[in-house]
Protein backbone atom coordinates (compact mmCIF):
# COMPACT_ATOMS: atom_id res chain seq x y z
CA UNK A 1 0.00 0.00 0.00
CA UNK A 2 3.18 1.96 0.93
CA UNK A 3 4.52 1.53 -2.70
CA UNK A 4 1.24 2.91 -4.20
CA UNK A 5 1.19 6.01 -2.69
CA UNK A 6 4.80 6.60 -3.36
CA UNK A 7 3.83 5.51 -7.19
CA UNK A 8 1.11 7.90 -7.23
CA UNK A 9 2.85 10.67 -5.54
CA UNK A 10 5.80 10.48 -8.07
CA UNK A 11 3.46 10.61 -11.01
CA UNK A 12 1.36 13.70 -9.38
CA UNK A 13 4.94 15.02 -9.01
CA UNK A 14 6.59 14.69 -12.59
CA UNK A 15 2.90 15.64 -13.85
CA UNK A 16 3.53 19.07 -11.71
CA UNK A 17 7.20 19.36 -13.25
CA UNK A 18 5.54 19.00 -16.82
CA UNK A 19 3.44 21.77 -16.34
CA UNK A 20 6.12 23.94 -15.24
CA UNK A 21 8.66 23.47 -18.29
CA UNK A 22 8.32 26.64 -20.93
CA UNK A 23 10.84 25.84 -22.94
CA UNK A 24 10.65 24.27 -26.58
CA UNK A 25 13.27 22.59 -28.32
CA UNK A 26 14.61 25.82 -29.99
CA UNK A 27 14.30 27.73 -27.24
CA UNK A 28 16.21 25.10 -24.65
CA UNK A 29 19.00 24.82 -27.88
CA UNK A 30 19.54 28.92 -27.76
CA UNK A 31 19.79 29.70 -24.24
CA UNK A 32 21.98 26.58 -23.35
CA UNK A 33 24.23 27.25 -26.41
CA UNK A 34 24.53 30.89 -24.77
CA UNK A 35 25.13 29.77 -21.55
CA UNK A 36 22.74 31.86 -20.12
CA UNK A 37 19.73 30.05 -18.02
CA UNK A 38 18.08 29.30 -14.68
CA UNK A 39 17.76 25.40 -13.63
CA UNK A 40 14.88 25.83 -11.39
CA UNK A 41 14.28 22.60 -8.83
CA UNK A 42 11.26 21.34 -8.33
CA UNK A 43 12.46 17.83 -6.71
CA UNK A 44 15.45 17.16 -4.05
CA UNK A 45 16.79 13.84 -4.06
CA UNK A 46 19.05 13.04 -1.30
CA UNK A 47 21.07 10.30 -1.63
CA UNK A 48 20.69 8.34 2.13
CA UNK A 49 17.00 8.72 1.74
CA UNK A 50 15.80 6.14 4.75
CA UNK A 51 17.61 8.72 7.05
CA UNK A 52 16.25 11.48 5.75
CA UNK A 53 12.54 10.29 6.03
CA UNK A 54 13.30 9.59 9.57
CA UNK A 55 13.92 13.55 9.82
CA UNK A 56 11.41 14.79 7.00
CA UNK A 57 8.79 12.97 7.95
CA UNK A 58 7.80 15.51 10.60
CA UNK A 59 8.12 18.24 8.73
CA UNK A 60 5.44 20.16 6.44
CA UNK A 61 5.55 19.92 2.40
CA UNK A 62 7.68 16.30 2.36
CA UNK A 63 5.74 13.46 0.80
CA UNK A 64 7.68 11.00 1.25
CA UNK A 65 9.45 8.36 -1.24
CA UNK A 66 12.98 9.42 -0.84
CA UNK A 67 12.53 12.54 -2.59
CA UNK A 68 11.45 16.00 -1.45
CA UNK A 69 9.28 19.17 -3.30
CA UNK A 70 10.45 21.84 -3.70
CA UNK A 71 7.84 23.84 -6.05
CA UNK A 72 6.70 26.90 -4.54
CA UNK A 73 10.15 28.12 -3.36
CA UNK A 74 12.94 30.32 -5.17
CA UNK A 75 15.38 27.40 -5.22
CA UNK A 76 17.82 27.69 -8.18
CA UNK A 77 21.34 27.97 -10.41
CA UNK A 78 21.66 30.70 -12.67
CA UNK A 79 24.31 29.99 -15.74
CA UNK A 80 25.54 32.91 -17.14
CA UNK A 81 28.99 33.53 -18.92
CA UNK A 82 30.24 35.31 -16.68
CA UNK A 83 28.96 34.06 -13.56
CA UNK A 84 27.40 30.89 -11.74
CA UNK A 85 25.33 31.54 -8.92
CA UNK A 86 23.52 28.87 -6.92
CA UNK A 87 20.95 28.73 -4.45
CA UNK A 88 20.36 25.21 -3.41
CA UNK A 89 19.21 23.72 0.22
CA UNK A 90 21.22 20.30 0.87
CA UNK A 91 19.31 17.45 3.00
CA UNK A 92 22.23 14.77 3.60
CA UNK A 93 25.11 13.56 5.42
CA UNK A 94 27.86 16.43 5.88
CA UNK A 95 31.06 15.47 6.95
CA UNK A 96 32.24 18.50 7.98
CA UNK A 97 29.60 20.92 8.88
CA UNK A 98 29.80 24.41 8.19
CA UNK A 99 30.07 27.60 10.95
CA UNK A 100 28.75 30.73 10.63
CA UNK A 101 25.73 32.17 9.37
CA UNK A 102 22.34 29.95 8.53
CA UNK A 103 22.83 31.55 5.26
CA UNK A 104 26.26 29.32 4.39
CA UNK A 105 24.08 26.35 4.76
CA UNK A 106 22.56 24.65 1.51
CA UNK A 107 24.80 24.57 -1.49
CA UNK A 108 24.78 28.10 -1.45
CA UNK A 109 27.59 30.16 -4.00
CA UNK A 110 28.92 32.62 -6.53
CA UNK A 111 31.35 32.06 -8.71
CA UNK A 112 33.24 33.97 -11.18
CA UNK A 113 35.92 31.92 -11.89
CA UNK A 114 34.90 28.32 -13.00
CA UNK A 115 34.94 25.45 -15.45
CA UNK A 116 32.33 24.89 -17.52
CA UNK A 117 31.86 21.75 -20.56
CA UNK A 118 28.83 21.48 -22.52
CA UNK A 119 28.61 18.71 -24.82
CA UNK A 120 25.24 17.47 -26.71
CA UNK A 121 23.61 13.69 -25.84
CA UNK A 122 23.15 11.56 -28.33
CA UNK A 123 19.38 11.09 -28.11
CA UNK A 124 18.82 14.71 -28.15
CA UNK A 125 20.00 17.08 -24.86
CA UNK A 126 23.02 18.34 -23.36
CA UNK A 127 25.38 17.03 -20.78
CA UNK A 128 26.78 20.17 -18.98
CA UNK A 129 29.40 19.85 -16.25
CA UNK A 130 30.15 22.94 -14.16
CA UNK A 131 33.56 23.48 -11.16
CA UNK A 132 33.71 26.40 -9.95
CA UNK A 133 37.17 27.37 -8.74
CA UNK A 134 37.06 30.43 -6.27
CA UNK A 135 34.21 29.14 -3.99
CA UNK A 136 35.35 27.10 -0.22
CA UNK A 137 33.69 24.08 -1.18
CA UNK A 138 35.04 21.91 -3.62
CA UNK A 139 31.99 21.47 -5.96
CA UNK A 140 31.17 19.42 -9.42
CA UNK A 141 27.91 20.02 -10.95
CA UNK A 142 26.59 17.89 -13.46
CA UNK A 143 23.41 19.23 -15.38
CA UNK A 144 21.88 16.70 -17.62
CA UNK A 145 19.40 19.15 -19.83
CA UNK A 146 16.48 17.28 -22.38
CA UNK A 147 15.48 19.27 -24.99
CA UNK A 148 12.28 19.95 -23.78
CA UNK A 149 14.28 21.86 -20.98
CA UNK A 150 13.77 19.20 -18.17
CA UNK A 151 16.73 18.83 -16.54
CA UNK A 152 18.25 16.65 -13.64
CA UNK A 153 21.65 18.38 -12.06
CA UNK A 154 23.31 16.07 -9.51
CA UNK A 155 25.70 18.01 -7.03
CA UNK A 156 29.58 16.34 -5.56
CA UNK A 157 31.08 18.01 -2.59
CA UNK A 158 33.91 15.93 -1.09
CA UNK A 159 32.76 17.29 2.51
CA UNK A 160 28.63 15.84 1.91
CA UNK A 161 27.00 13.14 0.60
CA UNK A 162 25.85 13.72 -3.21
CA UNK A 163 22.05 15.07 -3.84
CA UNK A 164 20.01 15.14 -7.22
CA UNK A 165 18.13 17.82 -8.18
CA UNK A 166 15.00 17.56 -10.98
CA UNK A 167 13.66 21.03 -12.68
CA UNK A 168 13.35 22.35 -15.37
CA UNK A 169 15.72 25.26 -17.25
CA UNK A 170 14.07 29.02 -17.92
CA UNK A 171 15.25 31.84 -19.74
CA UNK A 172 17.38 34.41 -17.14
CA UNK A 173 15.16 37.76 -16.85
CA UNK A 174 17.09 40.79 -17.94
CA UNK A 175 18.52 42.93 -15.18
CA UNK A 176 16.01 45.99 -14.50
CA UNK A 177 18.78 48.80 -14.93
CA UNK A 178 18.68 51.61 -11.87
CA UNK A 179 17.68 55.17 -13.08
Amino acid sequence: MKTLKNIIILALLFSAVKLNAQTDKATTARIVEAQNYVFVATTALPLNASDINQIMNKMPGYNGGGSINLNGSSYDLTVTKDSITSYLPYYGRSYTPKYGSIDENGIKFKSKKFSYTSSARKKGGYNIAIKPKDVKDNYTLNLVITESGYGTLTVNNNNQQSITFNGYIAETKPKKKAD
